[in-house]
């Protein structure tokens, strides 16, 4: 297992694509945004804790379909389906190895694009809080869309439409953590439901993306 995620890192590193490709694409959205809703500090600050989230969740999505797909094109993963491991370990293992090299510079990068929309000092402590603890379970949900989709050709469109209503309720719950927290209200309900969800996903979804992985590599 060990082997696997350093194998898993050095490729997105070396591909370049997890790490400055997500960071570029969440500075781009939070760049774009004072342009479209105009330079209103006030309002700004008002939808910075929802906009940092969906430009963090769009983010991820770009590389999911990176996950598995190169794996599948050069027969490793058929190699990896048929060896001593549990399939279930090795989609935990790539659900991992994507949140090292997507989530946390994004959870880190995140303060940093604050300040660029205005976020309010006491809020940036509730933004990284929800980004570490939101952005797990979109890595999660990526790889079981990713195991879905392997092998079909042109698969990155379907896996977005697959995969974006299943980010939805990590979306509604991360953002309102960040806005309430930012707002100095009560962030107890929020911070459960965000921490249930992801727990969850990491708890069932590595049994199902590896079973319909399975199915696809039959």
């Amino acid at each position: 297992m060990k082997a696997l995620l350093l194998r898993d890192l050095k490729l997105a590193f070396r591909a370049g694509g997890g790490f400055g490709l997500g960071i570029a694409f969440f500075l781009i959205v939070v760049i774009l945004v004072p342009f479209s809703v105009g330079p209103e500090s006030g309002l700004l600050t008002k939808i910075a804790p929802g906009v940092l989230w969906l430009g963090a969740l769009l983010a991820c999505l770009l590389s999911l379909d990176r996950i598995l797909a190169l794996d599948w094109e050069d027969g490793t993963l058929d190699l990896v389906a048929t060896s001593p491991l549990p399939l279930e370990g090795v989609v935990s293992v790539k659900a991992l190895a994507h949140w090292i090299t997507t989530g946390v510079p994004l959870v880190v990068a995140a303060p940093v694009f604050g300040v660029l929309l205005n976020l309010p000092p006491q809020g940036f402590v509730w933004l990284v809080a929800s980004l570490a603890l939101g952005t797990p379970a979109l890595s999660v949900i990526g790889t079981f869309g990713a195991a879905l989709t392997v092998g079909i050709k042109r698969g990155g469109l379907l896996l977005s439409l697959l995969i974006l209503p299943l980010y939805v309720p990590t979306l509604i719950f991360g953002a309102e953590l960040a806005r309430r927290g930012a707002e100095g209200q009560d962030v107890t309900t929020p911070l459960l439901m965000l921490a249930g969800i992801t727990f969850g996903v990491i708890a069932l979804l590595p049994f199902a993306s590896a079973l319909v992985l399975r199915m696809n590599l039959r």
